[in-house]
């Protein structure tokens, strides 16, 4: 029988669940307060990060905590309102993070993590093969160039060159280390002042996340597909299925998914889920490269806490984190000290951007997307939840959720994401 679906949120994660499920009959309304692409999706390092299986913890190191205690690292700054909303999804955070469950994080993560990179290219040969005068452009976006996890300390990269290895052997990664004549060699537009470097060569790099998802919106469109502007908040059980409230008047499906990213709770909360979902908030800034050749790959600096990637429009610096609640004005104290740190090592040059971009990194403390059915609503999906890793899962994760959606045979066993661990 076909089906009808409401997809909320209009990112990498919701655009790639409407193709999925248009790809198996169910005609699908994407629906969102802007154009696909233009909130989390658009501001990102643009990394589809195949080599990222062991995910982002708590630091355990009483040396680093010390360091975040102070609140001026760009690796991670906090605000001192906030916190009493965090405490809780902190001290899971923490937990969590211990060596034995991050380790059973990075096992549940690796299915999907290992097949993000062909999901991906799967969705741009089909994008590319519908568009009607940019295929070439399109393609161009993702570059197979990997991306570059730079050390400042020999003593670190020392360290991490080794485990580097241990890691790539037990998960069949590709890598390779420079030492600091190297990476002037692969790297000729960096600055003296790191030490090594270490090449994850299976990923790969986006040139501009906003515009891929915009063309893999355009696919959806033009193989039937419709998109809505209105306001997921009004999403409500309407006579055995969902209704929302678009710019044309209310529309009605039998299913209906949430993918908002870090706005999902806004929805779900009012029907009785109490997902701990956290934002974790990120700048960055577009800059004209001083440097005499230009870069090639992203590179994460890894004392420094941010990453520098050649995108379309200039070098774009991120930041790391900030913990901020949605409702707090901007602090560009973060992206201005990773500034000052990048600017020498990178020929960065004047600013591109009238602004600084903010965004928000939708966080669970247990490091798993949410990608199944809603525990106490029939035809209600979840598929948020995505960590540092929005751009890296959207089209897995959409297939995964969409094979549930379908009764199919899930490619990966789907129960350490689905939403009924947090009831």
């Amino acid at each position: 029988m076909s089906k009808d679906a409401i997809v909320l949120g209009a990112g990498i994660v919701g655009v790639s669940v409407a193709l999925h499920l248009q790809a198996r009959g169910v005609r699908v309304t994407l629906v969102d307060r802007r154009a696909p692409g233009e909130e989390t999706s658009f501001g990102n390092a643009g990394l589809i990060e195949a080599s990222s299986v062991v995910p982002y913890g708590f630091p355990r190191d009483w040396r680093m905590l010390l360091r975040l205690v102070r609140n001026d690292s760009t690796m991670l700054r906090y605000d001192l309102r906030s916190m009493p909303a965090y405490a809780r999804w902190l001290a899971s955070f923490w937990r969590e993070s211990a060596p034995a469950r991050l380790a059973g994080a990075a096992r549940d993560m690796l299915p999907l993590i290992a097949r993000s990179v062909a999901e991906h290219e799967a969705l741009l040969a089909r994008t590319a093969a519908r568009a009607q005068a940019n295929a070439e452009d399109l393609r161009a976006l993702v570059r197979p160039v990997g991306w570059l996890e730079a050390y400042r300390s020999p003593a670190q990269f020392e360290r991490e060159r080794e485990e580097a290895r241990r890691v790539a052997g037990q998960h069949g990664l590709h890598m390779e280390a420079f030492d600091a004549a190297g990476l002037r060699v692969a790297e000729a537009s960096l600055a003296q002042g790191y030490a090594g470097a270490i090449h994850w060569m299976d990923p790969a790099s986006v040139a501009d996340p906003g515009a891929l998802v915009k063309g893999y919106a355009q696919l959806f469109l033009r193989e039937g597909g419709t998109f809505a502007q209105g306001d997921a908040l009004t999403l409500r059980a309407q006579g055995g299925g969902w209704q929302v409230q678009t710019e044309d008047g209310p529309l009605a499906a039998e299913l209906a998914v949430v993918a908002l990213g870090p706005w999902s709770d806004l929805v779900t909360a009012p029907l009785g889920y109490r997902v701990p979902l956290k934002p974790k908030r990120g700048y960055h800034m577009h800059y004209a490269s001083e440097a005499g050749a230009p870069l090639t790959r992203p590179v994460v600096d890894i004392e420094g806490g941010y990453v520098v990637a050649p995108m379309k429009r200039g070098l774009r610096l991120t930041t790391g984190v900030e913990l901020a609640a949605r409702d707090r004005p901007p602090n560009y104290a973060q992206l201005d000290a990773a500034e000052r740190a990048a600017r020498p090592m990178f020929g960065l040059g004047k600013r591109l951007d009238e602004k600084p971009w903010m965004g928000m990194r939708p966080c669970t403390p247990d490091m798993r997307p949410v990608l199944g059915p809603a525990p106490r609503h029939a035809g209600l999906w979840f598929a948020f939840g995505h960590n540092h890793h929005g751009l890296t899962l959207g089209p897995v994760s959409a297939r995964l959720l969409a094979e549930q959606i379908m009764g199919e045979t899930p490619f990966t066993d789907p129960r350490p994401y689905l939403p009924h661990r947090f009831a």
